[in-house]
C-alpha cells in the first residue's frame, strides 16, 4: 500500500480490481487509504491478542495463510513487502505467492532526511540490535516505547547519541538528537528515524573499521613520517608495552585506565593487520573472521557435540580442540609451540604444564619440592667449584624446579614471584624510612642493626 495516499502502482490496482478477497495488515496507516472502494477484512483485531511484535507476526501470517487456502488472497501492508516481518513468513512458507511492491519505509525516511549518504543499511527497529555499524541507516516500525528505546541504544552505539536524526512521527517529520528518539510521543506503524554519519574527523562514535581508516590515512602519502616509517618488526614490542598497561589497569581496577589501554592494543593489532595488507598477507577482517572461526571450533562443548560438566572439563576440550586445529599429534609439539619471548617464569610454566600431559610430572607437591632441595645443593657444589656455566646452569635448574613445585601447589608462578617482589620493595622501602627517621645511614650499618630495622619494617607493615 505504500506510505501516502496515492502510492498505488498501476500493477497493484490492477491485482485489487481483480482479487476475489482483500486482505489489510492495518487499517491504522495513511496509506490504508489507497484501499477505498473496495471490500477489504482487516487484521486490526490480531494486534490486540498479540503478546509481542514476534507473536504479532506469527499471528498475522496464520490468518493470511489460512485464508489462501480458501481463495485467492491480495494481502496488502503498509510500506514494502521486504519490510514486512509477516510477508517474510508468508513468502517463506508458500511458493507461489507474487510480489507487487511499493514505497517502502526506508525510501521515505531516507528521501525525506534527504540523507547524502548513498550507503544506507535499513532495518525494523524489532531488528535493530542486530544492525552493525554503517554510515547511515533508515530504523522504521518504531511504533512504541519500546521499539523507539532500543532504536536509541543502537544507534548512540554505533553514532554517538548527540549525533543529529530525523524523526519521522505520526504528527509530523522533525530534527531531533539520538538520545530524544525515546522521548518523543508520536509513534505508529509509519515511524522512522534516518541517521548518517558525519565528517570523519567530527564524528562521535568510532569503530574498528574507523582505526584501519585512520591508521591508512597516517600512512598514506602525505602522512605521518613515523608511520609511514613502521614495519611490523620495528612496532613489535609496542604491543606487549600496551598489553602490560592494559594488565597494570586491570590490576588496580581502573576502569578508565582499561579502557585507554584497550584502546591501545586494539590500536596495535590494527595496524599489524594494516600493515600486512598493504603487503598483501592478510587483512583485519581476515584476522577477526579467523578468531571467531577458532572459537566456534574450540568450544565444541557449545557449538557441536562435545559435553562440559565445569569448567575443567571445558578447558580439556578447548585444548583438545587446539591440537587438531595446529595439527599437533605429539606432546613434544605442543611443548615446542609455547612462544619463546614469553617471560621466563611463565614460559616455564607453560612448558611444565604441557609437557605434564603425558603423565611427564611429579607425583605430587613434595616429590617436586624434594627435587628443589637436591637442585639447592647443585648449585652450592657449583659455587664452591667456581665454575661460571655450571653455576649458570644449576641457577637455571633450580629456578625451574621452583616453578614445577609451586605449579604442582596450584601457584600461578608469574603473579606469586611478582607479590613477593611487591613486598620486598614495600618492606624495602619501609626499613629505609624508618631507619632515617632515627638518623641511621642503611649503608653504614652493621648486620645486627639492618636485622633490627628490617624486623621492625615487617612488624609494621603487618599491623598497617
Amino acid at each position: 500500500m505504500g506510505i501516502s495516499y496515492g502510492d498505488l502502482t498501476l500493477r497493484a490496482k490492477a491485482a485489487l480490481d481483480n482479487a476475489s478477497r482483500i486482505i489489510a495488515r492495518t487499517s491504522e496507516t495513511e496509506s490504508y487509504k489507497n484501499l477505498n472502494g473496495y471490500s477489504v477484512e482487516t487484521l486490526d483485531y490480531i494486534y490486540a491478542k498479540s503478546r509481542n511484535f514476534d507473536t504479532l507476526n506469527k499471528n498475522l501470517s496464520a490468518a493470511v495463510l489460512t485464508a489462501a487456502r480458501e481463495s485467492d488472497v491480495c494481502y496488502c501492508v503498509d510500506g514494502a513487502v521486504c519490510e514486512d516481518e509477516a510477508c517474510k513468513i508468508i513468502l517463506s512458507k508458500s511458493s507461489d505467492c507474487e510480489v507487487l511492491d511499493t514505497v517502502s519505509k526506508s525510501a521515505n525516511a531516507y528521501n525525506t532526511a534527504n540523507l547524502k549518504c548513498g550507503e544506507v543499511t535499513c532495518v525494523s527497529a524489532y531488528s535493530v540490535k542486530n544492525l552493525k555499524s554503517c554510515r547511515a541507516a533508515c530504523v522504521y516500525d518504531i511504533d512504541c516505547d519500546y521499539a523507539a528505546s532500543l532504536v536509541k541504544e543502537r544507534l548512540s552505539d554505533i553514532f554517538g547519541e548527540e549525533t543529529c536524526c530525523v524523526y519521522l512521527g505520526t504528527e509530523g517529520v522533525k530534527r531531533i538528537k539520538i538520545y530524544e528518539i525515546d522521548r518523543q510521543k508520536d509513534y505508529g506503524v509509519a515511524s522512522a528515524v534516518a541517521v548518517e554519519e558525519g565528517e570523519f574527523l567530527k564524528k562521535d562514535r568510532y569503530d574498528y573499521a574507523d582505526l584501519e581508516n585512520m591508521i591508512k590515512l597516517l600512512r598514506a602519502p602525505g602522512g605521518c613520517p613515523w608511520d609511514r616509517a613502521q614495519t611490523s618488526s620495528t612496532i613489535r614490542m609496542n604491543m606487549i608495552e600496551e598489553a602490560y598497561e592494559l594488565v597494570d589497569a586491570i590490576e588496580r581496577d581502573d576502569a578508565d585506565g582499561m579502557e585507554e589501554e584497550t584502546g591501545d592494543v586494539l590500536l596495535q593489532a590494527a595496524f599489524h593487520s594494516v600493515m600486512e595488507e598493504e603487503k598483501g598477507e592478510f587483512t583485519g577482517a581476515d584476522a577477526l573472521t579467523r578468531v571467531v572461526k577458532k572459537l566456534i571450533f574450540r568450544h565444541s562443548h557449545i557449538f557441536g557435540k562435545d559435553k562440559a560438566k565445569d569448567d575443567t572439563e571445558a578447558l580439556g576440550v578447548w585444548e583438545n580442540n587446539k591440537k587438531k586445529e595446529k595439527g599437533q599429534s605429539t606432546f613434544s609439539e605442543s611443548v615446542l609451540a609455547v612462544p619463546k619471548n614469553l617471560p621466563s617464569c611463565m614460559l616455564a610454566q607453560k612448558v611444565g604444564k604441557r609437557s605434564s600431559k603425558c603423565g611427564m610430572d611429579f607425583a605430587s607437591t613434595e616429590h617436586a619440592t624434594e627435587k628443589l632441595k637436591e637442585e639447592i645443593a647443585e648449585l652450592i657444589a657449583a659455587l664452591k667449584g667456581g665454575d661460571k656455566s655450571e653455576i649458570f646452569e644449576e641457577a637455571g635448574d633450580l629456578l625451574f624446579s621452583a616453578v614445577n613445585a609451586c605449579r604442582l601447589a596450584g601457584v600461578d608462578c608469574e603473579d606469586a614471584l611478582r607479590a613477593a617482589t611487591e613486598k620486598f620493595t614495600a618492606r624495602f622501602c619501609k626499613f629505609e624510612r624508618l631507619a632515617a627517621n632515627d638518623g641511621e645511614n642503611v649503608a653504614e650499618m652493621d648486620d645486627a642493626r639492618r636485622d633490627y630495622y628490617w624486623e621492625k619494617a615487617k612488624n609494621e607493615l603487618k599491623k598497617s
